[in-house]
């Protein structure tokens, strides 16, 4: 069966087949570890998680490379602004690397929680400054990037095209464009690849310019090119990346060698909270841990991501995401009853639910189709040991650890709550004691909000994670 996968570059979908042997090369734009990863970041690697496990159900290896970004990420596209690290270090009056180390490691506990697995090489900025340094002067050395007082920019004059993958019309945009913030760029989209240091930077390194640093940019040029060669099939990231990053990533790398980096660009749309974007002033950027004590587990929004394909846009609201937790759990009972099913089931049958599986996921990774097939299984009158193993097979792709069901409907039984829970829980049994069913319903509501679920019984009140 043929697996198809849409092409920024080409703006179509296209058959994949690996540009050598049956070894896949993907390289990923990972994190800037100045933060916290929040739930929107998340999106992009559930999507770049997912590709790899539908490569592998198609026979494919993989050797896929993410990077950590740990320096040189200023705070605008336009290289203006402070490096993010820098910015974080000055913040938290820590040392850049202290920081980088903190928030790396959060994010690497926090991609094990979505059950996403870690690409075969994780590439950091500042452990590749010889590599990127090269590619300088390689770029220098052919003519694509010159020199002046405050960095090394990249002349996009000298290519052929430029940009290759957004729709942009460049020469409206520059004859509209601000004052460049370097009034020696020949033009106002060149971009700085290496910048030279002002005295108080922090992160900076010897070169042939001075102390300095790199380019955001340049470090997954220099990577990628390292660990994957002059071209690979597959390069991911979310759409944000397209306009600029990618962009000047696929610039240098054609003044570099001459062409595109990667046959195959694949590109992951925004996360939207309560149908607007998300923003820290604006209060609605959550991470996992926030979203996991409003009752939403790690997997359940891992689950919520394939409700909608990656390149649409996902409003993900708590209503939403609550109701797809309640999904998680009735998936895992669902399994559990096949589980212990005794029905026979025709092979046929079998095979028929594999193919449509497999013709979901095939096509540019239909996820929110391949889950309507899982759940009709889920559903099937037939209780079978075949449709639990069957469940096994989708989660291979879907990521959902179906095989410890158990443990996590017993976790959710056998919760400790919160003192606040507790309260609360108290003052509703003497609301229905004193028989104020208006204030017992208040507080059922006020629960139920903060992730937990009543139940009355003629054997009293019990309350479960929903």
């Amino acid at each position: 069966m043929s697996l198809y996968l849409y092409n920024t570059l080409t703006r179509k979908k296209e058959e994949f087949k690996p540009l050598e042997g049956n070894e896949v090369r993907i390289y990923s734009c990972g994190p800037t570890v100045y933060s916290f990863a929040h739930i929107g970041n998340f999106r992009a690697y559930v999507f770049m998680d997912t590709l790899r496990r539908v490569l592998k159900k198609n026979g494919y290896t993989i050797k896929h490379v993410m990077n950590i970004t740990d320096v040189g990420h200023l705070e605008s596209d336009a290289d203006e602004g402070e490096d993010k690290m820098i910015k974080a270090a000055k913040k938290e009056n820590k040392d850049p690397y202290e920081i980088a180390a903190y928030y790396t490691d959060i994010f690497f506990k926090d991609m094990v929680k979505l059950n996403i697995e870690r690409p075969e090489i994780i590439a950091k900025a500042t452990e590749h400054i010889k590599e990127m340094l090269e590619f300088v002067k390689k770029l220098i050395e052919n003519g694509y990037a010159y020199e002046t007082s405050k960095a090394i920019y990249f002349d996009i004059s000298k290519l052929d095209k430029y940009p290759v993958l957004s729709n942009r019309n460049l020469e409206e945009q520059i004859a509209g464009a601000r004052v460049e913030v370097d009034p020696e760029k020949r033009n106002p989209y060149d971009f700085a690849v290496w910048i030279k240091a002002p005295e108080n930077h922090i992160m900076k390194w010897d070169s042939p310019w001075g102390l300095s640093y790199p380019g955001w940019h340049l470090e997954c040029s220099a990577m990628s090119r390292k660990y994957l060669g002059e071209y690979f099939d597959i390069h991911t990231g979310g759409v944000d990346h397209i306009p600029t990053h990618h962009e000047n990533e696929i610039a240098q790398s054609k003044g570099y060698s001459g062409h595109i980096p990667a046959k195959t660009w694949m590109h992951v749309e925004f996360l939207q909270v309560d149908g607007g974007k998300m923003g820290k002033s604006l209060g609605n950027v959550y991470t996992l841990d926030e979203i996991k004590e409003k009752g939403i587990e790690p997997l359940a929004y891992r689950l919520f991501n394939f409700s909608a394909h990656y390149r649409t846009k996902l409003n993900f609201t708590f209503e939403i995401a609550l109701s797809t937790q309640k999904a998680l759990n009735r998936l895992r009972e669902g399994y559990l009853t096949h589980v212990n099913g005794n029905e026979n089931v025709e092979e046929e049958i079998i095979k028929e639910y594999k193919n449509r599986f497999m013709e979901a996921i095939n096509d540019d990774l239909n996820m929110p189709l391949a889950v309507g097939v899982m759940w009709e299984v889920v559903r099937n009158s037939k209780k079978s040991k075949q449709f639990a193993e069957l469940l096994l097979d989708f989660d291979e792709v879907l990521g959902l650890d179906l095989v410890n069901s158990e443990k996590y409907i017993e976790d959710q039984t056998n919760i400790e709550l919160p003192d606040e829970i507790l309260e609360l829980v108290e003052n509703r049994k003497k609301a229905r004691e004193e028989k104020n069913w208006s204030e017992s319903d208040r507080i059922r509501d006020i629960l139920k909000e903060k992730g937990y679920q009543v139940k009355d019984s003629k054997d009293g009140m019990t309350i479960e994670k929903i």
